[in-house]
């Protein structure tokens, strides 16, 4: 039992280390794409390489089930990046980045109310706001401000509720027994089915002569294949081990990976305050994630 929940903090930690590296791909392909391009380009990627990965159809067994995959298709896929986008239009980066990393706390509301097992702890409490502190200090450091805009900031709180519908809905999914890469890439199917009206009213073309350059090429398969493909299956495959709301604790490591990231490629820098920030942050995830209990019990474990 200890193996697997261990198994289900790696799947979740690999999945956030490079979810938390996207926006250097998507800055660089923003030069080229629209938003809306580099969303449907990227899980139509995903879908094709889990295709060719695991070429069985899935054959759901009772229909009321398609409703769960469509579900999450709608709103871990489809409404999540659209809501996330445009409040990026009309917020600056840093008030999205801290509105977006509450989706853990509704999460655990929605798991509460419809996860059978699901528990609000204390101690998750504690680590969500200790990890919204440090997020806020990571986002409003120095060289930023708290910006109000109404209609952008609602945008960016509906991105992490809908992410909270998804988490639910995938642990929903898992229950169903179905391989993990033939439900991933069912929730992408009908993720890119409610995309396509989004296309029509939003700047999207083909273009792929766009592809001929090596730099978009390289950062479109990432995130077609690392970050939708492989991670979307991790993170499904933690939700299952680890259940919604422990799993979705990890999402407060994001900006704490986009930091580092950014030290590493683009040379900036980390103030104290963003240093004190990402302390906070990690502390957070340690009690919400209730990984400081699995560190305990693995060494419990190797006493005897």
């Amino acid at each position: 039992m200890q193996n697997k929940i261990l198994m289900g903090h790696l799947f979740a930690l690999v999945t956030i280390l490079l979810w938390g590296t996207t926006f250097i791909s998507t800055k660089v392909l923003l030069r080229s794409f629209t938003p809306i391009e580099i969303l449907f380009f990227r899980f139509i990627m995903g879908l094709i390489v889990l295709f060719l990965i695991y070429p069985y159809r899935l054959k759901v067994t009772d229909k009321k089930q398609e409703w769960i995959f469509a579900g999450a298709g709608l709103s871990g896929i489809t409404l999540y990046y659209l809501f996330e986008n445009i409040a990026l239009v009309y917020a600056p980066a840093s008030n999205v980045g801290v509105i977006t990393a509450t989706a853990p706390f509704f999460t655990a509301l929605l798991a509460c109310r419809f996860l059978a097992g699901e528990a609000l702890q204390k101690k998750f409490i504690v680590g969500f706001v200790l990890a919204i502190a440090g997020i806020a200090m990571i986002s409003f450091n120095s060289a930023t401000q708290l910006q109000i805009n109404p209609l952008g900031d609602f945008l960016a709180l509906a991105a992490a509720a809908t992410w909270a519908v998804y988490a639910v809905l995938s642990k929903k999914i898992s229950s169903f027994g179905y391989n993990a890469i033939q439900s991933t890439r069912h929730t992408f199917m009908y993720g890119l089915v409610f995309m396509l009206p989004a296309l029509l009213f939003m700047d999207f073309r083909w273009g792929f002569e766009r592809l001929a350059d090596p730099v978009n090429l390289f950062n479109l398969l990432f995130l077609g294949v690392g970050a939708s493909a492989m991670c979307f299956v991790t993170w499904n495959m933690a939700v299952k081990l680890l259940g919604a709301i422990k799993t979705s604790a990890y999402i407060y490591l994001a900006p704490v990976v986009t930091v580092i990231t950014s030290v590493i490629v683009l040379d900036e820098k980390i103030t104290a305050v963003i240093a004190f920030g990402m302390l906070l942050t990690m502390t957070g995830l340690l009690l919400s994630g209730d990984v400081v209990a699995l560190v305990k019990a693995n060494m419990r474990g190797r006493g005897k």
